[in-house]
């Protein structure tokens, strides 16, 4: 966070002071902001964040003691530490973001990108970072901190020295996009796709393009929309762009897309194709799994080259990337049998992009094996796409398919309807139930997928996996 004064923060949270150990509203604050206690030092600025489990406000007094300059909190607490008092810590830390990125874009030559879509967004963050981090020092979110907590946090880290700002904005109801986004106002905003993940928030496909152009909508004029150019509904966000007096650059793997792909190859040990960047062919080596992971590499190039980069230095700088994201796409275990832990996420679209790289990076003499949980946030959807997962896993031939807990038993069921009732599928309650037929049932050249969302835990049972061979 840039240094700001106790009584400039209480202006901006619209808080009451609590003064404490000498402060004065003069006093300068410049730390991190955290809502982990864990994670608080000397100087740094503590968000007492109610949450399920806990109260944020049970740690004043931690970390107060760990040199904490300064805590936010909702009523005051017993502690030796300067205080401000405000109705909502989650909006308060809403409005410290705010006054952090305006303070450094008033300043410096800051330029803010927004990133969105149904699927692959955290990948896109990563690997548009990766292009721009040998540019200029660059903040992106940790993980996928892209919601009303995360995105704000992030946007905190910007110093008086970023010259990027890389925001992941997620969002399970409508609304949400148009309120992170628009407490920094993007130059630039890159969407991807509009799916089923978290239709059920949404209400609907079409509630779900609305929401996802609330990015562009919240884009400033004279800015840059990045828009898929073979998602339709994508496509229909260029008159909102226009109407905001907003640019747009199309990526995509038709002829009019400013950014293009060619023929994909994806093996086991990463994806190839040609990339047209402005009529100029360059060709990419990604290390990343998975043909989906194109389209993410192409709205990375697209941003990358509008903010001034270098085409084939953004090219190069991306095929340095070993892995898009911890449980995305993540290759564990050996040659001898590779596990590909997917299950951090998980909506119709991600899960049929993921068997299919299954049984495209699977060779003969090979057997392909998807552990598979359920998909979270689906509403009235769950039903039809679970019954639709199950389906594509045996059309694809997938050999063994292992399905894990109650949500998800309708693949299970689909799969044994459409024929692979003779051992092919099998199901299991739980994940160590899984995990225990697994050490039995797997053998060499088995390449198994494990992809779920993230509340079905199976990323923790992709890495058991991963380390019981190895």
């Amino acid at each position: 966070m840039i240094t700001l004064t106790i009584a400039q923060i209480v202006h901006a949270l619209s808080g009451e002071p609590f003064l404490a150990g000498g402060d004065t509203l003069a006093t300068t604050v410049s730390g991190a902001v955290d809502t982990d206690s864990r994670l608080i030092g000397p100087g740094d600025v503590f968000v007492a964040k109610p949450g399920e489990h806990t109260d944020g406000h049970l740690f004043v007094p931690t970390v107060a003691e760990a040199g904490a300059a300064l805590a936010i909190v909702e009523h005051p607490v017993d502690a030796q530490i300067t205080q401000i008092v405000v109705a909502d810590v989650v909006t308060a830390l809403a409005d410290l973001a705010r006054e952090n990125v305006a303070g450094v874009r008033a300043h410096g030559r800051l330029q803010i990108v927004g990133i969105t879509g149904s699927n692959g967004k955290t990948t896109t963050k990563n690997m548009l970072a990766r292009i721009l981090e040998d540019e200029g020092e660059t903040v992106s979110p940790r993980a996928s901190f892209n919601n009303e907590v995360g995105a704000p946090l992030t946007m905190l880290r910007v110093g008086d020295g970023t010259r990027y700002l890389v925001s992941e904005f997620g969002a399970s109801a409508p609304g949400e996009i148009a309120r992170l986004a628009g407490l920094v106002e993007p130059d630039f905003g890159v969407v991807l796709m509009v799916g089923l993940a978290h239709a059920g928030g949404f209400g609907g496909i079409e509630a779900t393009f609305h929401a996802k152009s609330e990015l562009v909508r919240a884009l400033r004029p004279g800015g840059l929309a990045v828009l898929n150019a073979d998602d339709p509904r994508v496509a229909a966000m260029a008159p909102i762009a226009d109407e905001r007096g907003v640019s747009v650059r199309w990526f995509g793997r038709g002829e009019g897309a400013d950014v293009r792909a060619g023929e994909i190859e994806v093996t086991a040990t990463g994806t190839s194709t040609t990339v047209t960047v402005d009529g100029v062919e360059h060709a990419l080596r990604l290390r990343v799994l998975g043909a989906h992971h194109v389209m993410n590499a192409l709205a990375a190039i697209a941003t990358a080259t509008a903010l001034g980069v270098d085409a084939a230095a953004a090219v190069a700088r991306l095929e340095t990337l070993e892995l898009a994201e911890r449980w995305r796409m993540q290759p564990l275990g050996t040659d001898r049998i590779r596990i590909i832990n997917d299950a951090y996420n998980a909506s119709p679209d991600s899960m049929a992009a993921a068997l299919r790289t299954l049984a495209q990076i699977t060779r003969p003499g090979e057997r392909t094996v998807a552990v598979l949980g359920a998909m979270s946030e689906l509403g009235e959807f769950a039903e039809e796409e679970h019954d639709r997962v199950g389906l594509l896993a045996v059309r694809l031939g997938i050999q063994r398919i292992v399905v894990v807990g109650a949500d998800a038993r309708r693949m299970f069921l689909e799969a044994i309807s459409q024929g692979s009732w003779d051992g092919e599928a099998v199901f299991f309650a739980t994940a160590d139930e899984a995990f225990d037929y697994l050490q039995g049932e797997l053998r060499d050249g088995d390449r198994v997928l494990v992809k779920s969302s993230n509340a079905a835990g199976l990323r923790f049972l992709g890495d058991r996996l991963g380390e019981s061979v190895s």
